[in-house]
């Protein structure tokens, strides 16, 4: 398809001719390959994360108390110092071991609950800081003795639209998984209109063509999709989706309502490696921007805005995780195809 999906003109909506039942649509399975999907997956674990771990978003972390994750059986804490910017270190108190997560912060430091212990973010005993990053949307954090590769200064980040005129938005769920099982959920867009019909229809891939070891905007599945806004009414776009890091899959809105827009799906370890029982976190940025005049006023009732999008895209996940969940029972007992 030429200059994307139709419909893309001065008004964003299409009237499909007439609905096609779940039953009727053209089948993709002889199209989602096992091994194409694994190869997609196993080129996108071998490029760097540069030991970086998505937390959460920006804006749960407050001023007056730090934030407390499990990242690969570490505790982690973090907080804004007095700055403004992160903090982050072991969640367990150097002194006898407190949860640093359950303990106030004040004039950016960090004051163990338990017996008075102020943590700065500077070295204390056998405490010592993580790298920590905050890029608008996301933090992070650097744990080099889990992730066991080459640090990098700053995560792997995507392109995104520009802060100031978008609208952003951050939901978290977990499953009984392990990173790998949620990165090939990403990287099969062909499930979306059979798995997912309330939201997509008329779905159709390009798939990856090519081996693009180190340039993933080189190694990607272009999907034009219409989403269905209600009836016969839908909103056709194309999207790009592409693996930077491991643990990340990036779709991009390149054409259509929205173009530019992002989605990025973050998968951060819960539990140790090798773990019998692991347990993924999935962090997921939706960051929605749009050139037409009213996505300024949308904009301006973000807030209101916000709980609609964290709606719709935590149905996703609620199926999504199960996928992912179930590839990892089938993966450990040998009996997944892949």
């Amino acid at each position: 398809m030429t200059g994307g999906p139709r419909g893309t003109g001065r008004l964003p909506l299409r009237l499909r001719r007439r609905p096609v039942a779940w039953k009727d649509q053209r089948p993709t399975w002889r199209e989602a390959r096992p091994a194409v999907i694994a190869a997609a997956l196993k080129r996108a674990q071998s490029r760097p994360s540069g030991n970086w771990y998505v937390l959460g978003a920006t804006r749960d972390i407050r001023d007056d108390l730090p934030l407390g994750r499990t990242v690969a059986g570490l505790e982690v804490v973090v907080w804004r110092g007095a700055d403004g910017a992160l903090r982050a270190g072991p969640g367990a108190c150097p002194h006898l071991g407190a949860p640093l997560k359950d303990s106030p912060v004040h004039c950016g430091t960090l004051i163990c609950h338990w017996h008075g212990l102020a943590l700065t973010g500077r070295p204390f005993g056998a405490w010592h800081p993580y790298p920590a990053y905050d890029d608008g949307v996301l933090t992070w954090v650097r744990l080099d003795d889990v992730g066991g590769e080459e640090a990098l200064e700053r995560p792997v980040l995507p392109a995104r639209p520009d802060l100031a005129r978008s609208v952003a938005t951050v939901v978290t769920t977990s499953g009984r998984c392990e990173p790998e099982d949620v990165v090939a959920n990403r990287l099969d867009p062909w499930h979306g209109a059979w798995f997912h019909p309330y939201s997509f229809v008329d779905l159709s891939v390009v798939p990856v063509t090519g081996d693009a070891q180190d340039d993933p905007a080189d190694d990607a599945f272009t999907v034009d999709v219409s989403f269905k806004v209600g009836g016969r009414a839908v909103v056709p776009v194309r999207a790009v989706f592409t693996a930077p890091e491991p643990r990340t899959v990036v779709m991009h809105i390149t054409h259509g309502e929205g173009a530019g827009s992002v989605v990025e799906t973050h998968a951060t370890p819960l539990t140790a490696a090798g773990a019998g029982h692991p347990r993924t976190a999935v962090v997921e940025a939706v960051i929605a921007t749009s050139d037409r005049r009213g996505f300024l006023a949308a904009k301006a009732a973000a807030s209101a805005l916000r709980p609609l999008m964290r709606a719709a895209a935590g149905r996703l996940w609620r199926d999504d995780i199960a996928y992912a969940e179930r590839r990892w029972t089938l993966r450990g007992t040998g009996r997944f195809p892949g």
